[in-house]
């Protein structure tokens, strides 16, 4: 089997008869994953590591690979056992348990991987780290591309895009808010405060994406 074909078969829906790549909707998976429809700012998933680990730099792309990591893998497994497995047996009702069981198991190895290879990033994550298991955005990725009844290869495109796009708002907020240790910001609105009205002012920005890619 060629590279061309392979492409095609990753690429056609499980329940359709769609058999071919298509470039154009590639794109606009992508486009819509990391600006029209993040999911920090435009879906309002993952808000509790967005605001907790975007304080530095280097945690907040550590955390965003971290996350682009689990999105991708919690996808492929979500993806097969669900069309593979859940499906036949019509146990589709248990797709958020059987979800949630994948990414803790992946969270649990990126632990693993981050202790052994990266201890200072491992303590600079902290919580936040085994708090990915909880991400609702990975859940939501994964959940999404079975609503939507993407192909494994949309699927994956579409878990890369929202991982990258989840990465771009972490750190785009760690950039502002290390601006803002050097800024005069009164007293009432440091730290948290500042952090949201800052979230809330991106958002915003974001909206002006809307509509790209249609």
């Amino acid at each position: 089997m060629n590279a061309t074909a392979l492409l095609s078969m990753l690429l056609a829906a499980p329940s359709s008869g769609n058999q071919g790549f298509d470039l154009g909707k590639m794109m606009a998976i992508i486009i819509a994953a990391i600006f029209v429809n993040n999911f920090v700012l435009s879906r309002f998933l993952g808000i509790c590591p967005f605001i907790g680990v975007s304080k530095q730099l280097d945690s907040a792309i550590g955390m965003g690979a971290a996350v682009v990591f689990v999105m991708t893998l919690a996808t492929l497994g979500s993806w097969s056992v669900y069309n593979m497995l859940l499906v036949p047996l019509n146990l589709g009702y248990l797709r958020t348990i059987a979800f949630i069981l994948i990414i803790a198991s992946l969270v649990q190895l990126v632990e693993m991987i981050l202790q052994k290879f990266s201890p200072s990033l491992y303590r600079a994550l902290g919580i936040f780290l085994p708090l990915i298991t909880t991400n609702c955005a990975i859940l939501g990725v994964a959940v999404l591309n079975i609503d939507e009844k993407y192909s494994l290869g949309y699927s994956l495109v579409n878990a890369i895009a929202a991982g990258i796009g989840f990465t771009l708002a972490l750190v785009l907020m760690a950039g502002l808010r290390q601006r803002l240790e050097l800024a005069n910001v009164p007293p009432a609105l440091r730290g948290k405060p500042m952090a949201f009205l800052i979230a809330g002012i991106m958002s915003i920005a974001f909206l002006g994406f809307a509509g790209l890619g249609s």
